[in-house]
């Protein structure tokens, strides 16, 4: 088995807990920027250390005066917005512990994650959602209170606990010790029921700093700032949080993604949480825009891209040669100041996580300005246990463990990890629990690979890997994310398992379909006529062998199927964090993969 480690940089936490960092921060910088929210009149706002902690411990003490007791279990069920982390703070400084549901959650699963977790209240976003909730009551006998915030829920919070003393919020905070559950995060279940994570407060607090220490360019960076768009209901924007209030670094909030580009021009982070397909996505509509200007800017394009590409590569050798760096300079002018100044003109790093990142598509990022950091975690290790640096890049990996992380490879490929983050216990699953762990190690059910510095690459789910009938094992990860790569495509699912060859099924990207079909004389392409249409199939199959270019003829696509529609949160096919839900797909799907070992 190969291991690899990183000593922490800093001790672990013995006493506190994570509402000590909103305390210190009111007490130390009482003036200092803690949050950016966006005002009525689309004006971000500054909200100051001193008046996040009013508006956190005046909503927890509403808590207290609604029976809300230590270790409790509070739902938060809301799309990413600044009273998200109000209320989650507040659910802490309470002692209690929330737990996290998807605005986008099915009501089955709703009473799944709140009759499982056993929680006494919940606070959730829309009407819709209290009326989801109110229809699960006859299964939810322990849920007490349900407060809406577009009903006013934190004000109604706030005038209940008027009466509650500084003093008695004040000794619930400090009971809470660095082992106490902070969370209980549900697994977004891909396959099989989600299990309730649970992760303490010195799982982020120990997390949090030695991150902060591994990755100091980032977060110590004059005026860094960073904008949430992710759902904070997920671990990896749940972590960035928690590094942004920990560090003392201003957060904002972006609730719909339509908003995203416009918010990254009036925000300007200076660095950003996101996963793969968002890169691609800004990508593809840079390069589609580009084609729609005409052939000129679609080659002025193709180069930009081309040579962004080189002089990251020749970063990591012995640098760009003279010619390069003109030929760099002139395209900066001409594309890449333009895509920088779309995001907002002073984003100097991404953290990537949550799936696999293409290595072009990496290189064409740091060569137009943007050093994209990939990383790699899980809700069980509090998101990241592993991250590139900005000074210790390796493209095409997810870097090295962070500090107090240890990494190892099984004989079978699989990752394993312990350390500072590896969550306590999934709750009320004993043997869940057992099963996870092996001679202390926790283990991902991922694939991977360690090179000779320690760099993790990560090779698939050990789950997903396809057996052909003829005996060959087959990762679809690597095939599905290059056929991602391309503007056409939304998703891609691999399939062959006990199959005679290897097959794909496609959904085509809704938006970025009327950009080509106008691009390519089709204006007003939709997809019912797209996946019939003789040049739409034609480019896709330009991109099945692309990609098939990077296997064994034996791993190969043979064929693929477009879908009639495109897999999404919405119609259940792809989890919140957008991750494919296979069996789901292939179950609903099935005829259209036995289409695929049919007559041609």
């Amino acid at each position: 088995m190969r291991t690899t480690s990183e000593a922490p940089l800093v001790a672990p936490a013995t006493s506190g807990n994570l509402t000590d960092c909103v305390v210190d921060a009111a007490r130390n910088a009482p003036e200092r920027t803690a949050v950016r929210r966006k005002g009525p009149d689309g004006r971000w706002q500054d909200v100051t250390a001193a008046q996040f902690l009013t508006d956190v411990t005046t909503v927890a003490k509403g808590l207290l005066a609604a029976g809300v007791r230590p270790g409790d279990r509070v739902g938060l069920m809301s799309r990413t917005r600044y009273e998200w982390t109000v209320t989650d703070v507040a659910v802490w400084f309470a002692g209690a512990v929330t737990v996290p549901v998807y605005e986008t959650s099915s009501a089955e699963q709703v009473a799944w994650i709140l009759s499982d977790a056993a929680a006494v209240a919940c606070i959730v976003e829309t009407t819709a959602n209290a009326g989801t909730v109110a229809g699960l009551r006859g299964r939810l006998p322990q849920l007490r209170d349900v407060w809406t915030l577009d009903s006013g829920a934190l004000e109604d919070l706030r005038a209940a606990g008027r009466d509650v003393l500084d003093s008695e919020l004040e000794e619930r905070r400090r009971a809470v010790r660095p082992g106490d559950p902070a969370t209980v995060i549900y697994t977004s279940g891909t396959t099989g029921r989600p299990k309730g994570c649970v992760l303490e407060h010195r799982h982020f607090l120990d997390l949090v700093r030695n991150a902060d220490a591994a990755i100091a360019d980032v977060t110590r960076a004059p005026g860094a700032t960073t904008l949430v768009f992710l759902p904070l209901a997920h671990v990896f924007a749940r972590f960035v949080q928690v590094l942004c209030l920990g560090c003392g670094i201003p957060l904002g909030h972006t609730p719909d993604t339509k908003d995203l580009v416009a918010d990254l021009g009036t925000f300007r982070p200076t660095f950003l949480l996101a996963v793969p397909r968002v890169f691609q996505k800004v990508y593809n509509s840079a390069e589609q825009g580009a084609a729609a200007g005409g052939p000129m800017k679609a080659r002025i394009f193709a180069a930009a891209a081309a040579t962004a590409v080189e002089h990251s590569r020749a970063r990591d050798g012995a640098g760009p040669g003279v010619l390069l760096r003109a030929r760099h300079a002139v395209f900066d002018r001409l594309v890449y100041a333009k895509l920088r100044a779309r995001l907002g003109g002073r984003l100097q790093y991404a953290i990537s996580g949550g799936a696999p990142m293409g290595e072009r598509l990496a290189h064409f990022f740091r060569g137009a300005g943007l050093v994209v950091l990939e990383g790699y975690g899980l809700t069980e290790t509090a998101a990241p246990l592993a991250v590139n640096r900005p000074a210790r890049i390796k493209i095409g990996t997810v870097g090295v463990p962070l500090p107090g992380v240890d990494v190892a490879v099984a004989a079978d490929g699989e990752v394993l990890v312990r350390g500072i983050n590896v969550f306590a216990e999934y709750l009320h699953a004993p043997e869940a629990t057992a099963a996870a762990f092996r001679d202390g190690w926790f283990l991902t059910g991922d694939l991977g690979e360690l090179d000779d510095e320690g760099f993790l690459r990560i090779t698939g789910r050990k789950k997903e890997i396809l057996v052909t009938a003829g005996g060959k094992n087959v990762a679809p990860a690597p095939l599905e994310d290059q056929l991602r790569a391309h503007p056409l495509i939304s998703q891609a699912v691999v399939v062959g398992d006990q199959r005679p060859y290897v097959a794909c099924l496609l959904s085509l990207d809704p938006d970025m379909l009327p950009v080509w079909g106008a691009n390519h004389g089709k204006p007003g392409l939709d997809v019912a006529t797209a996946r019939r249409d003789a040049d739409v199939l034609a480019e896709l199959q330009r991109a099945v062998d692309a990609a098939n270019a990077s296997v064994s003829r034996a791993e190969s696509i043979r064929r693929f199927r477009v879908l009639g529609d495109d897999l999404t949160v919405d119609n259940g096919f792809l989890t919140p964090s957008l991750k494919v839900k296979r069996d789901a797909v292939l179950t609903a799907h099935g005829a259209e993969v036995e289409a695929l070992y049919g007559a041609p």
